[in-house]
């Protein structure tokens, strides 16, 4: 064994001088190859959202014990690697709590149905930990201003922020929220973040729909006195409002950057930023909330300023809705990312589906499916993150099954950061590609130990020129052994079938290196 490995390590060094390239990258040496197919990208989000808040899906109860939890966070990852999915969105801060040992906040009582109180492991550090293990990204969602889901301060521990800075806080339909506009609030916030941001190995963080609240009809956000305070030159209390939040956003994504550049910052908006009615540079939409106008947040502003490096508009709406239609939505949103280097990945309504309070089109079975159809005309769409992860599991009508026939047969990895592309890693040496009992196996040499992953790729043919192009040919995803020797079994590949390999290289944001020689069968 000993030999054999120093044999294949020195054919590895002489492809060490061998330039890497991005996975942007067209396959050379004088051939023509197709255009990549829409349909099978190599990058493309497949996610889903794990909620917390109101034990929506995890954990499901205040009542479990701490092995009940794992085992269910661990169902919920299977299912999303048997689906096709390749990232996880798990809230982690629903509240102004923490499912982390946090310095900042207490225990989230949704883990224990008791504030502050130890759920007996770490649950951010084991969803992190389990999600890597089936090679799935770890989105940390954070909500920044909700404090509490009753009005009621005393149901706060008495050590929480909250109730030691009374100030801080300003009841509003019926819940407890942060005050945006006080400073000393944004800096708490952003610390809070960023102690899970330095403490874990996530790979972004994630916020939703939530900045200032939904409004309330008949009740008034009481933050006249902060704005006499802290007002400056601002004329009207909106755009003092939508200053607070663009602060929050820009500090947070400067701060992210400057400790863990590879860390990315990710806001799922609610998906109307203003109705054309309201503004000509607005959506052709009639919706009654406007996240400018009503949630004070600038959502296009962020991109415009490159403070985020995806957005996630939640078009919750079917094709042909007349008051705010997908078909409609998906394009502005697609002109809004053009040029900006911010990924574009759609929410959608698994909720909705079948549903009697919905519409017709949320009864057809291939309402979701077509959303996905409708994308591959845009190319700006990167992916799609659904809600939530019990609708998915729900399967109403089978239009997840429907989806994944349709739109996940191949293997994809997460789209890599525009911030972030860069030359990949160095290509790997293919040293052997032979038939077993259980397929083809494969085994490689790491030459760089930035690579993460490897993309394994297969054409029946002699001419793998070509085989890099998209994901029509990709059979799998390996993450790193943490050694110079890498293997993969093909199990999909037929007894007596005339195959070419080639494997490639991936960095922690996807960066791709160039194709490893090949190697032939039959």
């Amino acid at each position: 064994m000993r030999r054999l490995l120093s044999s294949l390590l020195t054919v590895a060094t002489a492809f060490l001088v061998a330039p890497a390239v991005s996975s942007a990258a067209t396959p050379s040496g004088g051939y023509e190859c197709p255009t990549p197919d829409p349909a099978t990208p190599k990058q493309q989000m497949r996610a889903e959202w794990i909620a917390s808040v109101a034990n929506i899906d995890w954990p499901s109860s205040r009542d479990l014990t701490a092995a009940q939890q794992q085992a269910e966070l661990v169902r919920w990852y299977d299912e999303a690697v048997e689906l096709g999915l390749n990232t996880v969105v798990v809230q982690v801060r629903p509240t102004a709590d923490a499912f982390w040992p946090s310095p900042h906040e207490p225990w989230s009582h949704w883990l224990t149905g008791t504030q502050g109180q130890d759920p007996g492991y770490d649950p951010l550090g084991f969803a992190v930990a389990e999600a890597h293990k089936r090679n799935l990204e770890f989105h940390a969602w954070f909500n920044p201003y909700r404090v509490s889901m009753t009005d009621d301060p005393g149901t706060l521990v008495p050590e929480h922020p909250a109730r030691v800075h009374p100030d801080w806080v300003i009841p509003y339909g019926g819940k407890l929220y942060y005050d945006p506009g006080l400073p000393e609030v944004r800096r708490f916030t952003i610390d809070a973040i960023m102690d899970a941001v330095t403490r874990y190995d996530i790979d972004a963080v994630h916020f939703d729909d939530y900045f200032y609240p939904y409004p309330v009809a008949g009740e008034t956000f009481a933050d006249a006195d902060t704005y006499a305070e802290h007002g400056g030159s601002f004329d009207n209390i909106a755009d003092w409002r939508r200053n607070n939040v663009d602060l929050l956003i820009s500090e947070l994504s400067s701060a992210i950057r400057a400790a863990k550049p590879h860390v990315q910052f990710g806001v799922s908006p609610f998906a109307i930023w203003r109705n054309s009615s309201t503004d000509p540079e607005g959506s052709p939409t009639q919706g009654g909330v406007e996240t400018y106008d009503d949630l004070y947040a600038d959502t296009r502003k962020w991109v415009r300023e490159g403070w985020l490096d995806y957005i996630v508009p939640q078009v919750y709406w079917n094709i042909g809705f007349t008051v705010a239609d997908y078909a409609k939505l998906v394009p502005w949103w697609s002109s809004v990312v053009s040029g900006t280097g911010v990924n574009l990945y759609i929410g959608q309504a698994n909720y909705k589906v079948a549903d009697p309070n919905q519409g017709a089109p949320w009864h057809d079975p291939n309402e979701m499916s077509e959303h996905l159809t409708f994308n591959r005309d845009h190319p700006e769409v990167g992916g799609d993150i659904y809600f939530s992860a019990v609708q998915v599991r729900k399967n109403a009508l089978d239009h997840m099954g429907i989806v994944k026939a349709d739109h996940y047969g191949q293997p994809a990895v997460p789209p890599t950061p525009a911030r972030l592309e860069a030359a990949g890693p160095r290509a790997p040496v293919l040293a052997t590609a032979r038939r077993a009992a259980d397929g083809v196996r494969l085994v490689w040499v790491s030459t760089d130990r930035r690579a993460t992953d490897y993309a394994v790729y297969r054409v029946e043919d002699r001419n793998a020129h070509c085989a890099t192009v998209d994901a029509r040919h990709l059979v799998g995803v390996v993450q790193d052994g943490w050694g110079p020797l890498q293997s993969f079994v093909d199990e999909t590949a037929e007894r007596d079938g005339r195959y070419t390999y080639v494997v490639t290289a991936l960095d922690r944001v996807h960066n791709e290196s160039r194709a490893s020689s090949p190697r032939r069968l039959g």
